[in-house]
């Protein structure tokens, strides 16, 4: 008898193995949605497991054989909101609601005052006006509250069947009580907002969304274990990938996810390939030719020595050799000038940056303080990556100027105005002790005081190639005059003649400022001439984009700066 294998056979039952993902497909983006929500929330580097299901959207067919179908499910609710619809008509419950509550309001004795508005509720049938009256009799108990309470109800009851009546289409025959009518209200109303879970599940696989609860009440008991098995697999496929993708959960909160610097990487990583994809390949050219000169990078090539090149770029073992090929077996070696050659080596410019970024009051307007933590995020990804070398600080501008650590970017929100005067004429003397900061209103402007700080932290890097990358949206509210600070709104003609002697110093230091206006609610003509003397001081240029576009042109005029001074 032939030998025939033995082992156990693994019957698959309501799985597809076809449909199985594949190991190489790519796997969801965990990263992304991740930073997303820290970005609108700042403080915010914990995400729950609810919070990460509800932001990722994965692909469909990653979930394809794994429980009941999704279609299965919203079929068997189509079917029973079309059995309903197609039972009942609706025309003879609403006749009997308001027969009800006309019949409440007969023979309701009110206190005198009260008549006449009670007459309006009821003719406009306003719930409002008939609560006011409840609140004005002042004892619950009295027959005039109990009676009005009673109206109340009965008009909702009316409200309720007229929004029944024109938000489905009946077409059958059997009548209803008041009662059954707002039960079926209810039951369509949680088919309707289940039907809407299930869609909006099938495209993303976001089962976590799906009330079970809610589904509970309609499915069968065998196909909600199902789902809920198949609720936890999708959590366990999220999880899996969170953490290799640089979430890892948080000794400290369970069940929470924190964003560590592998994610960073990755975020920094996706940013940058999103925002040179968008420009034309003809016009990013990324692939720069090089530069030979006196540099820190040492090529393979070499060139003879020549007077002044650097003995620590010397080719020692071909020096030598070029030495034994001229004097042959004789010894000891002698070196001639001839026989040294150098490495040549790549000039690499270093670019010394400091990024203002306004997070007054105002950027809260359109999400604008968003766009600027992607862009900030952005541009340290693009110099830790391809410009290691090049020195780069960031500054949180409101009502003071900061230094901020790139990883505490992420947490900056605009400040929260705490006046709203239309005209505010203030100053605090820093420079007494007694003072606080945090008894100052921190929604104002100071660019002056952005300005001072950039400058300061500038003026002493090891490369002539300095500049500011301003983003404001509009015009400086606040300055230092020595100790004090000025908040002045509307802008006043001090702040800015402060704003532009602080300009002034940068251009001494040759430092240039290029600022980047974004649209505001309350942007003038006045803003936009502003930040024209601003950049015409430096030599620097102003640029007007869309918040949303803010990240593509900081970062490209950020390469395009450094061609300019390579060539």
């Amino acid at each position: 008898m032939a030998y025939r294998p033995g082992g156990i056979i693994h019957a698959y039952q309501k799985y597809d193995p076809a449909k199985f993902p594949s190991p190489t497909q790519t796997p969801p983006d965990l990263v992304s949605p991740a930073f997303e929500q820290a970005l609108m929330y700042g403080n915010y580097r914990e995400l729950s497991e609810q919070d990460l299901a509800r932001a990722i959207r994965l692909d469909p067919s990653q979930i394809a054989g794994m429980g009941p179908s999704l279609d299965m499910l919203r079929a068997m609710l189509e079917e029973r909101k079309r059995r309903i619809l197609q039972t009942y008509e609706v025309t003879s419950v609403q006749k009997k609601a308001r027969k009800a509550f006309l019949q409440s309001t007969k023979g309701l004795k009110l206190p005198k005052g009260m008549e006449k508005l009670f007459r309006r509720a009821i003719v406009q049938e306003q719930p409002y006006l008939l609560e006011s009256l409840w609140f004005q009799t002042g004892d619950d108990n009295s027959d005039s509250a109990r009676g009005l309470l009673n109206a109340t109800e009965r008009m909702a009851d009316k409200h309720n069947l007229e929004e029944l009546a024109s938000k489905y289409e009946f077409t059958g025959l059997t009548s209803l009580s008041i009662p059954k009518a707002l039960e079926i209200k209810e039951e369509l109303e949680k088919i309707d907002e289940l039907l809407k879970q299930l869609e909006e599940a099938a495209k993303t696989a976001q089962i976590g969304i799906i009330d079970m609860e809610l589904l509970n009440e309609f499915a069968e008991a065998g196909d909600m274990q199902q789902l809920e098995e198949m609720r936890r697999q999708v959590e366990n496929l999220l999880r899996e990938q969170a953490e290799r993708q640089g979430l890892e959960r948080d000794p400290d909160h369970k069940g929470a996810f924190r964003l560590t610097p592998k994610a960073y990487k990755i975020f920094q990583g996706k940013l940058l390939e999103r925002i040179f994809s968008e420009l034309a390949p003809s016009r990013t050219g990324r692939h720069q030719g090089e530069v030979v000169g006196e540099g820190a990078v040492e090529l393979q090539r070499t060139q003879p020595y020549e007077f002044g090149d650097s003995v620590a770029n010397i080719d020692l073992p071909q020096t030598v050799i070029n030495a034994l090929l001229r004097q042959g077996d004789e010894r000891p070696i002698r070196l001639h000038g001839d026989d040294i050659v150098v490495h040549q080596t790549r000039n690499h410019p270093k670019c010394a940056t400091c990024v203002i970024m306004d997070m007054s009051g105002s950027m809260r307007y359109d999400g604008q303080y968003v766009n600027v933590k992607r862009m900030a995020l952005g541009l340290q990804g693009l110099i830790n990556s391809e410009y290691p070398g090049d020195f780069l600080r960031f500054i949180e501008m409101y009502t003071f100027a900061k230094l901020t650590p790139p990883g505490e970017i992420i947490d900056l929100m605009p400040k929260p105005v705490t006046i709203h005067d239309p005209w505010v004429r203030l100053k605090a003397d820093m420079g007494d002790q007694e003072t606080s900061e945090h008894e100052i209103h921190p929604h104002f402007t100071n660019i002056q005081h952005a300005l001072q700080l950039a400058r300061q932290n500038l003026v002493n890097t090891d490369t002539p190639n300095r500049q500011i990358v301003l983003i404001t949206d509009g015009l400086p509210t606040a300055h230092f005059e020595q100790q004090w600070l000025y908040m002045l709104y509307p802008p006043d003609p001090m702040t800015e003649q402060a704003t532009m002697r602080e300009g002034r110093l940068c251009q001494k230091e040759g430092i240039t400022i290029n600022l980047f206006l974004i649209p505001s609610w309350s942007q003038s003509e006045e803003d936009i001439r502003f930040a024209y003397r601003l950049a015409e001081t430096t030599k620097g240029r102003v640029f007007f984009t869309s918040g949303r576009d803010l990240d593509r042109f900081v970062l490209w005029d950020y390469v395009q700066n450094r061609r300019d001074i390579i060539s």
